[in-house]
């Protein structure tokens, strides 16, 4: 469940981060489409703050689908054309991420199985780099 949201746009970061991030999209976009030159102060504060919201959230996403689709069966350089990134980026943000989450203790448990990710690796053909 959300909680109940202003009636006024956030226009402040901090404000915007609290909004469901598929939320944060849907409400960027009215925004960035109901915003005329006249609109306005609040209106351009509001769309900044929506959107410093949504490339927040969407940097610390990012990792999680780059390895989503890894699981799919997707490489680094069908990661690469669907980020807009470079494969070495693509590999370095999921590396990154994936070494947090091997270690990452919940219940007992890695958030992400560390064969898991090693099978990601060998299919990538990335031997023992790590």
């Amino acid at each position: 469940m959300n909680p109940i949201r202003p009636t006024e746009p956030p226009v402040r970061f901090a404000d915007a981060e609290e909004i469901n991030p598929f939320q944060l999209l849907l409400d960027l976009h009215y925004h960035a489409v109901a915003r005329t030159p006249e609109s306005g102060r609040v209106a351009v504060l509001a769309e900044l703050a929506l959107s410093a919201a949504v490339v927040s959230w969407w940097t610390r996403w990012q990792p999680t689908m780059i390895h989503t689709a890894l699981q799919a069966g997707a490489d680094l350089t069908d990661n690469a054309k669907a980020t807009g990134l470079d494969a070495s980026d693509v590999l370095q943000r999921w590396r990154r991420w994936a070494d947090v989450q091997t270690r990452l203790d919940i219940g007992g448990r890695p958030s992400v199985d560390p064969i898991e990710v090693r099978a990601i690796e060998l299919r990538l053909g990335l031997g023992v780099v790590r």
